[in-house]
């Protein structure tokens, strides 16, 4: 391989959590190609949240459920880059669909994953994804090794445009008078879901304390916002901010949070990369799959009991395979009110 690459495309199409976690990786390609355009591709729609980041020449969307999803569109659009000047192309996404892209780019460096087996044909060098040793930064990582890039993740950060910064900085200034507690009940996934009245138990309990309580919830998350407003029985109390935010202002308010409470989805890890005091309420995944949140503000509550179903997928599913979902309602209000506590003490003890 080269020693140096002019234009590097890097390809994450999948959820916006792993999208997020690409962060360190492409922190570390710019610290080892700094002359070079580093250009992000991504699954249409979450294109905002990159935009401003300061390592990144452009972001490209891939409308991967669109006009965009057939086996001839994927190569013809791979035909389409590979014609726009990469000198190195790298997939961070295991799909069948991207191995046809990056083939049919005919870039010549191109770097992927090992597995599955088609990749030995797209990609010129593949490495070892290892999924039962790594966590996912590390796996990301690993895609820098052939490029002489070590695998341990680089200090980074995410950046946000002014505007959405200096709109969150106004808002949280109105409200800071109490600790702000924001909670986010949504996830793609439904099995991922924490119970509607538990969330609503515990913003109940948050309003009692006097703290403030924001409710966060993305496109087609309003219905479910509006009906744990209902059930907390303190609407008046709450600022529902459910569907009013674009991902950008999204992850600038969450980054002005005392503590964010979250099911494992997209914006818990927007919250734990800008070290947001963090409380993920995991069920049917666990952490060997390495999408947990790190560092020492984030704490993951999970069931005490032991459920030998679990974990039941990679992502979770529409519906709990064994009826139950003890998963998630094993977990209670409780626990998470405990560690809302701990974490707005924490807090308050940085702040004098």
């Amino acid at each position: 391989m080269k020693d140096n690459y002019r234009k590097i495309a890097l390809w994450q199409t999948a959820f916006l959590g792993d999208a997020v976690l690409t962060l360190p990786f492409i922190k570390a390609l710019s610290l080892r190609f700094p002359e070079a355009e580093i250009h992000l591709f991504v699954r249409k729609g979450i294109e905002s949240l990159f935009e401003s980041q300061k390592e990144l020449t452009a972001i490209h969307g891939f409308a991967k459920r669109g006009n965009q999803k057939g086996i001839g569109d994927a190569f013809r659009l791979g035909r389409e880059l590979g014609a726009q000047g990469f000198d190195l192309w790298i997939s961070a996404h295991t799909s069948m669909r991207s191995g046809l892209i990056s083939l049919a780019t005919g870039i010549s460096y191109r770097i992927g994953y090992d597995k599955p087996l088609f990749n030995r044909f797209a990609y010129t060098q593949r490495v070892k994804r290892r999924f039962d040793q790594f966590e996912e930064v590390e796996r990301l990582m690993a895609l820098g090794l052939p490029l002489g890039i070590s695998g341990i993740a680089p200090a980074f950060e995410l950046n946000l445009p002014e505007v959405a910064i200096e709109e969150a900085s106004t808002f949280f200034g109105k409200i800071s008078d109490a600790p702000v507690i924001g909670f986010h009940p949504g996830s793609t996934w439904e099995t991922k879901k924490w119970p509607e009245q538990n969330f609503a138990a515990t913003i109940a309990k948050s309003l009692e304390a006097g703290f403030r309580v924001v409710l966060f919830g993305g496109p087609g998350e309003e219905a479910t916002c509006s009906q744990i407003v209902e059930q907390s029985g303190r609407a008046d109390e709450i600022i529902n901010l459910a569907g009013k935010l674009n991902l950008p202002k999204l992850a600038a308010y969450i980054k002005n949070l005392d503590v964010y409470i979250s099911n494992d989805s997209g914006p818990m890890h927007i919250a734990w990369v800008q070290h947001v005091p963090l409380v993920a309420l995991f069920g049917p995944t666990v952490r060997k799959f390495g999408f947990f949140p790190r560092g020492d503000n984030s704490t993951v509550l999970e069931s005490p009991e032991i459920l030998n179903c679990k974990p039941c997928g990679l992502h979770g599913g529409k519906t709990c395979p064994k009826k139950h979902h003890k998963c998630m309602t094993g977990i209670t209000v409780e626990m998470v009110w405990s560690e809302i506590i701990k974490k707005v003490e924490m807090r308050g003890d940085l702040r004098c």
